[in-house]
Parts: structure tokens; C-alpha cells; sequence
């Protein structure tokens, strides 16, 4: 971080701005590194550098939502300058402990829908960032697995009704099936001890593939989640790369790291003296598609080249 020149748009050297991050992931753990450090290496590129003009406070509910209103209660008495968070649940728990710190979402689910903000133009209230929500994505990741497995009927989805968008994205993923001709068998999962019991329902189910929900508890154990999935030789369609760069099958939708990137945009504007409130949400515009080649091979699988050729990225 010394190597990188300060910025002349940073903040006079004398102030030292304490950012509180209310994640689901630690900033430092082999999981939360790849998000979070593309986070701060936004900052950096604005002249921010830690121990010097800013101090970094990570509490994490390490995927245990039930925690999160007391860590973010912890972040306001800590007197913050800002409240970064993940996703809508954190979001929605910064926003109860606080209406006076400001809060950037680092890709939510839809904001509007869960009431985070009044509207995408002009949030209100104290909260502003990234939606990592784009119309029809849902229907348009189902379509792509679909594709990539023509003969499949049976699709198990595994989420977790803990996350705030169980409901809606559930309902989304119900409505999509339906217009693809395909049965679904949803499988939940709370907590890691969960994902170790879904053996038994996948046996049950015998399902042809897998459609997994974007999750903090999912993400802090991507390896529990992509070995489960190849045990029972599902080919799988995740919300995030991070799932295939472990192993996974197909992504598709927006970068990840590129939407935290881009929060550290929002806390330069809001540390500088902008209001949350009169920040627009920024919705996603650049989406990917990632294949995963070793698992194609591992799976036996034959993927359409119509879908090869317009893959972004084929991940060996």
C-alpha cells in the first residue's frame, strides 16, 4: 500500500477516516480477499491508504446473519465515518443501528424492493452504493444452465431463508423454470453443518444440475459448496466467479469484485462531504459468463459450442 502515490484528490493528511466494513466474509480470510481487496484497492487508487489517512474496523458475521445487528450496533458506537456492507441483510442492520452514519452497499439485492432506499435516482435516508440485481438475471442464469444441458428436467436449487431475498429470489427462480419446461426441487441451508447434511436430500431429489442462490454463507465456504455439487456430479450454475475459480461449473452476471471496486467510489464522494441520499444506486451494466473447462472434462460434459464461443472467460 506505501508504494501507491497518494492521490491529490485524497483527503488532507491530517484526518484519518475510520471505515467501518460490515461483512459476512473477513476482509483478510482466503474467501473475503479477493472481494475486499478489490475494495481497497479502490481506495487506493483515490489516494486512500490505511495508517496513514484511513483505518480499517471489519466485523464480520462469518455467515451467522442472527449476528449482524450486534456488530453493526459495534461499528456505531465506534463512531465510523462510514458503513460499508455486502448485501442486503447487513445493509438492512446497518440501517437499523444508524440513520445518521452513512452506508455504501457494496452490491445488494434489489435496494428498492427490500426497502433499503427510496428509489435507484434518489436513494433517501442515509444509504446509497451498488445493486448487484439486474431485471430477468435469474431467468437469464436458469436459461443459460438449460442451454448448456439441454436434456435436463429436474433442477435441485440450493438456498438459504436466512438471506433477505430468499422469497423473491425464489419466487423469480420458480417463474423461470416454469417457462423453461423444468421441475425444481428447492434444498436449504442455514448454516455450514446444513450443507454437510444436503447430501441426503440430493440423493433423494436425483437431480440432472444445480442453481445455487448468491449467499454470504455460501461464499465464506465456496469449497464446501463446489464439493458437495461435484460429489453428486450436478453441473452447476453459480451467482459469482469466486464458485468457479473454486471448481464450480458456470457463472453468470456481474463482477463481483468490480461492484466492491467500485464502492470505494461512494465512500471517496461521501468522505469528501457528498450525501448519501442525493447518490444514485448503481446497477450493474457489464455481466459475464464463465465456464469452468477441467470440470466440463471431469463431468463428461458436452457444452453447446453456440455457448462456448460466447463465453467470456474459459477457466482451465
Amino acid at each position: 500500500m506505501l508504494a501507491v502515490p497518494f492521490a491529490a484528490g485524497a483527503q488532507p493528511s491530517g484526518k484519518v477516516f475510520l471505515i467501518g466494513i460490515l461483512s459476512n466474509v473477513p476482509v483478510t480470510s482466503r474467501e473475503g480477499a479477493p472481494v475486499w481487496g478489490a475494495f481497497l484497492q479502490g481506495l487506493r487508487e483515490l489516494g486512500y491508504v490505511e495508517g496513514q489517512n484511513i483505518t480499517i474496523v471489519d466485523r464480520s458475521s462469518e455467515g451467522r446473519y442472527q449476528r449482524l445487528p450486534d456488530l453493526a450496533a459495534e461499528l456505531v458506537r465506534l463512531k465510523v465515518d462510514v458503513i460499508v456492507a455486502p448485501a442486503s441483510q447487513n445493509v438492512r442492520a446497518a440501517k437499523q443501528a444508524t440513520r445518521t452514519i452513512p452506508i455504501v452497499m457494496a452490491g445488494s439485492g434489489d435496494p428498492v424492493a427490500s426497502g433499503l432506499v427510496a428509489s435507484l435516482a434518489r436513494p433517501g435516508g442515509n444509504v446509497t452504493g451498488l445493486s448487484m440485481v439486474a431485471p430477468d438475471i435469474v431467468g437469464k442464469q436458469l436459461a443459460l444452465l438449460k442451454e448448456a444441458l439441454p436434456q435436463a428436467s429436474r433442477v435441485a436449487v440450493l438456498a438459504n431463508p436466512a438471506n433477505d431475498m430468499y422469497d423473491r429470489w425464489i419466487r423469480e427462480v420458480r417463474a423461470s423454470a416454469r417457462a423453461l419446461a423444468l421441475q425444481l426441487e428447492v434444498v436449504e441451508a442455514r448454516t455450514p453443518d446444513d450443507l454437510s447434511r444436503a447430501s441426503a436430500a440430493f440423493n433423494r431429489i436425483r437431480a440432472e444440475a444445480l442453481f445455487v442462490q448468491i449467499d454470504g454463507m455460501f461464499l465464506q465456504h465456496p469449497a464446501k459448496v463446489v464439493d458437495l455439487a461435484a460429489k453428486h456430479r450436478l453441473p452447476t450454475m453459480y451467482g459469482t466467479k469466486e464458485f468457479v475459480e473454486a471448481g464450480g461449473l458456470m457463472f453468470y452476471g456481474p463482477s463481483m469484485k468490480e461492484g466492491f471496486r467500485r464502492a470505494a467510489t461512494y465512500v471517496d464522494k461521501i468522505l469528501k462531504g457528498a450525501k448519501p441520499s442525493e447518490l444514485p444506486v448503481e446497477q450493474p451494466t457489464k455481466f459475464e459468463l464463465v465456464i469452468n473447462g477441467k470440470t466440463v472434462r471431469a463431468l463428461g460434459l458436452t457444452i453447446p459450442q453456440s455457448l462456448v464461443s460466447r463465453a467470456d472467460e474459459i477457466v482451465q
